[in-house]
């Protein structure tokens, strides 16, 4: 008996996916539920597992071909491991096979619980919690004893920059200094990344307008709460999620920058679902937090705090890609004061965030102008002038520039 793989339904907008390599081979024994191959979608990439046990008897797909959902691109024999498998010479070889037994079980969704995958793969699991597809692989290619690692993630969950400190290797996104005098490919990531901007470029009328912003009184609330917050929450009380709160409820009252362009009408959409850049080993992906009106702080801390990890380690699905109507990118986590975001279709604007820095400012106060210290943060939005005017984004920066500066926010 045998059991045909298919490419599971990768999302609701996402059609088709490219197989980009083969963690399975012909002849290899395959438990239910353990990672049979990489994928990758426009969206993402993710690993897609088996949905039954047994041996790989053929592989119906050739590595960086693109087929449709539903397409069969394994056969799994279920015989028990032990037994006689296919010939030597057929492994690492793509076979294909005719269809003679089918499984006709629904189709598995993309990603399992965290519980199920770490019963199914004891690699997925360790005394420091579960680790991601990224951080295993990591694991298993530098072999390191995944006991002697020290994890600095939350509940001291073991990270990427985790394992490159302990195998001495540099843990920023790019080691660039191995790039010197080679040539390499674009990865799938950065050729669609680039595709979208070059569409949305040419596609729109982008400009940027910048507001300088005095946020003295939130870096008092974040020096007053910070080891409280972390007490209770586990995480950093950055700038980040201020930002995002004083966005948000500006996008409500400014409901133009929350628009899409469909034809010739004007979308406005009854939610606020903000994407938040952030940048990974494999590239940039925006994941969506949904329903961010409903979010304060706290609620914006642990959800940003959730995509970036997740995206970090390669567990995004292509939904959590899908549906936002704003994005911020915090382009001061690197220092840089401001710049001039991308805005990417079918959005109508972005907010770039820069580094908060210390330095004196000309302030007045009672008829008279005195010199002081102040938190100072540039605030930079990109917008699409075929939807938003000047004006709009004028209003927008100067309503999250008053709510910010009035430091009115709940953390107690």
């Amino acid at each position: 008996m045998s059991t045909i793989i298919v490419l599971p339904a990768l999302g609701e907008s996402v059609s088709e996916g490219t197989i980009t390599r083969w963690l399975k081979q012909v002849g290899d024994a395959v438990d239910e539920g353990e990672p049979l191959v990489e994928v990758s979608t426009d969206k993402v990439d993710t690993e897609i597992v088996s949905t039954a046990s047994g041996i790989v008897e053929s592989l119906l797909i050739d590595q960086d071909q693109t087929v449709d959902v539903g397409t069969p691109i394994a056969q799994i024999s279920s015989q028990e491991v032990g037994a006689a498998a296919p010939a030597p010479a057929d492994r690492g070889t793509t076979q294909r096979s005719p269809q003679t037994a089918t499984d006709t079980s629904p189709m598995p969704s993309l990603h399992e619980s965290r519980d199920e995958r770490a019963s199914n793969d004891p690699a997925a699991s360790s005394p420091q919690g579960f680790l991601s597809p990224l951080v295993r692989r990591l694991i298993a290619d530098h072999e390191i004893d995944v006991s002697s690692l020290a994890g600095t993630g939350r509940g001291g969950r073991i990270r990427r920059d985790d394992v490159l400190a302990a195998v001495g290797s540099d843990s920023s996104p790019v080691a660039q200094a191995t790039l010197r005098g080679t040539t390499v490919p674009l990865s799938r990531l950065r050729r669609v990344l680039a595709a979208k901007a070059v569409e949305s470029m040419s596609a729109t009328a982008q400009l940027t307008t910048v507001i300088e912003v005095d946020v003295s009184r939130i870096d008092h609330l974040r020096r007053e709460y910070k080891e409280s917050f972390r007490a209770r929450t586990g995480l950093g009380l950055t700038f980040l999620p201020f930002f995002a709160v004083a966005a948000t409820e500006a996008l409500a009252q400014h409901p133009i920058i929350n628009a899409r362009i469909e034809g010739d009408s004007l979308v406005y959409p009854g939610v606020e679902n903000v994407c938040f850049a952030v940048d990974t080993e494999k590239g940039l992906y925006s994941p969506v937090v949904r329903d961010a009106a409903d979010l304060g702080v706290e609620g914006f801390a642990r959800a940003i705090d959730d995509v970036a990890t997740r995206a970090r380690g390669g567990e995004l699905s292509p939904d959590d890609l899908t549906g936002g109507t704003f994005t911020i990118t915090n382009t001061g986590s690197r220092g840089a004061l401001f710049d001039t975001p991308v805005v990417f279709l079918p959005q109508v604007a972005i907010l770039g965030t820069g580094v908060v820095s210390r330095r004196p400012v000309a302030l007045h106060r009672d008829g008279e102008e005195y010199i002081a210290v102040r938190s100072m943060v540039y605030l930079a939005l990109s917008y699409d002038h075929r939807a938003v005017d000047g004006a709009d984004a004028a209003r927008f920066l100067a309503t999250v520039k008053g709510r910010l500066e009035s430091g009115d926010f709940a953390l107690s």
